[in-house]
Parts: C-alpha cells; structure tokens; sequence
C-alpha cells in the first residue's frame, strides 16, 4: 500500500450525526449531518483554512450521540439547514483529496446529503478523490487499536483538548496525526518506546509569526571552506566532494 499521497491539496474531514449506528448502514436508520468540520493542507503543509458548520438536521438527536459529541438539540436547532450551506462547503472541498478516518462513513453522509438536494447534488467521488485514513493505519500497525485517540498516544500528539468529539476539532487532530503518520518519521527519539513520552509530535505555530532569518555564508566565508577541504582532500579522499 502506497501510503504517501501525491495530491497537492488535501482536505482533511470530520462529521458528527444526529446517531451513532457502526457503518454507513446509519444513513439507511434516517440519521444526518449536524456538524462538518474541515482543515486545509497544501503540499503537506496546514494553511490555516478552515470550514467548520453546525447544521439543523430537522429531526431529533440520539441522546447516545449527544452523549458522545455533546452537540444537543437546542445547539442547532438556530442552524441553518445543509442545502443553505452546501455551496460554501462544495467550494471548500472541490477538486481536492478528502482524507477521513473510516471515509465511507463519512462520505455516504455526505452523499445522502447532496442526494436530497433539490435539483440532486453531485457524489463526493465526481468532485474529489478521497483517501481513508483508517485503513492506512491498518496497514501500518495492523491488529493495534487505530481509532484517533490511540493513533495520538502512539504518535505522541496531544489531544487532550478532546472532551468530546466535534468534527472541527477532530478533523485539526487528524491533520496532525495523518501528517506524521505519513511523513516517514513517527519518533524523533529513535530510542524511544512506543509508550515514552519523550516521542516526537507535531507542534502547530503560530501562522503570524515573523519569517526566520537566513544566514549565508560570505565570500570569504566560502573560500575558507574550500581551502578547508583542499587540506583534508590532501589527507585522504574526501568524501563530501563532487
């Protein structure tokens, strides 16, 4: 399995539902969308945009959805409805590679969605491609726990922000977890166990920050440098030299 995508832009994608039924098969039970929550990256890189939207589902939700989520009735009950936001979420997420954890969940949501769209909406798979970030971990550490939150410990990335699942927030931990999981290093302490807390993690900085300062080395600097490896070439062969 090729874990490593060639996708320029990626949008990384979560969604919480009115229910918790395993599968896609919860679609079939009359469940919808009432939050999406995505996070841009481009070449490997998170840019800071975001699309983040609670949504009325026009019907009640599980209370043992409420209880894992903490998204209640009242909460969206001033929401607008998907069809009054699907323009702005398909700007979002066109043309780009969706990457979710379990994705068939999360897509055949979403198809429901555009398929009671008036006049009918397009399938995720006409507008974007989509990548599952679940089975990519599978394949990696196959027979462990893959869920998010084990996915952080094993990656050492601090989710403890996560009282309850929210799609923003989730799809922003998944960012990170998916960049390392697919950045070829997942311990920056090779000596590390997987259980240390000395492992490696993302540290996210702040976008504004000032630019960091590049030193080049001057002329002299340079020249010195090769007299350098001229002394050392006449010791032995270089090795660092074309």
């Amino acid at each position: 399995m090729n874990i490593i995508s060639n996708a320029e832009r990626q949008i990384i994608l979560d969604t919480e539902t009115t229910g918790m039924n395993q599968g896609a098969g919860a679609v079939y039970l009359g469940h919808r969308i009432i939050e999406i929550g995505c996070v841009e990256v481009v070449n490997r890189r998170l840019t800071g945009r975001t699309f983040h939207q609670y949504i009325n589902p026009g019907q009640a939700i599980d209370e043992e959805a409420i209880a894992v989520h903490g998204i209640t009735n009242d909460r969206v009950a001033a929401e607008p409805r998907f069809h009054e936001i699907v323009g702005g979420f398909l700007d979002f997420i066109r043309g780009a590679e969706l990457v979710a954890h379990n994705a068939s969940f999360d897509m055949s949501f979403i198809n429901h969605e555009f398929s009671m769209l008036v006049p009918q909406g397009p399938k995720v798979e006409d507008i974007c491609t989509v990548l599952d970030s679940l089975a990519i971990a599978k394949f990696l550490h196959p027979g462990q726990k893959n869920n998010l939150d084990a996915l952080c410990k094993r990656y050492g990335i601090d989710n403890t922000r996560r009282t309850y699942h929210g799609a923003l927030l989730d799809a922003e931990i998944l960012a990170d977890v998916y960049l390392v999981m697919t950045g070829g290093q997942t311990k920056f302490n090779l000596h590390a166990d997987e259980g240390s807390q000395e492992q490696g993690g993302i540290i996210r900085l702040d976008s504004n920050r000032p630019s960091l300062k590049v030193v080049r080395a001057t002329a002299d600097e340079l020249g010195n440098h090769e007299k350098r490896l001229d002394l050392v070439g006449k010791s032995g062969k270089c090795l660092w030299r074309g």
